[in-house]
């Protein structure tokens, strides 16, 4: 077995065994049903919506089942295509609400650390 091969499997050995949260998980559920209530809807087979999206079936099944090994864009991008809002109704709200949050986060630090624990040597 070469190297890359053992990296290979110690990385997939390492994703399955990652645990989610309850909510991660029924987020990721509801998404995928999301999806493939909207690729029904379109009468879209899964080879076409995988077409459209610019891969695999087997991933959108992944998709559609939840999983949460997949690239989040994938996700994104596919429940795009179906229709599925992801945050608000209207596409301009997403913009206002991403440059809102680009304004909040450039008045904090731009890193976060932990304060030291400075000793106070009040020993008179």
């Amino acid at each position: 077995m070469t190297v890359l091969a053992v990296i290979y499997i110690g990385l997939e050995q390492m994703a399955k065994d990652r645990t989610f949260s309850r909510y991660t998980k029924e987020a990721a559920a509801l998404l995928g049903r999301q999806v493939r209530l909207g690729r029904k809807e379109r009468k879209w087979t899964e080879s076409e919506l995988a077409g459209r999206a610019g891969i695999s079936r087997a991933t959108l099944q992944k998709i559609e089942k939840g999983d949460l090994n997949v690239a989040i864009g994938l996700s994104f991008e596919v429940a795009t295509l179906v229709g599925v809002t992801l945050f608000f109704d209207e596409r301009s709200s997403l913009a206002s609400h991403l440059a809102r949050a680009d304004e909040t986060l450039a008045l904090l630090p731009g890193a976060v650390r932990k304060p030291r624990m400075v000793t106070v040597d009040d020993d008179f």
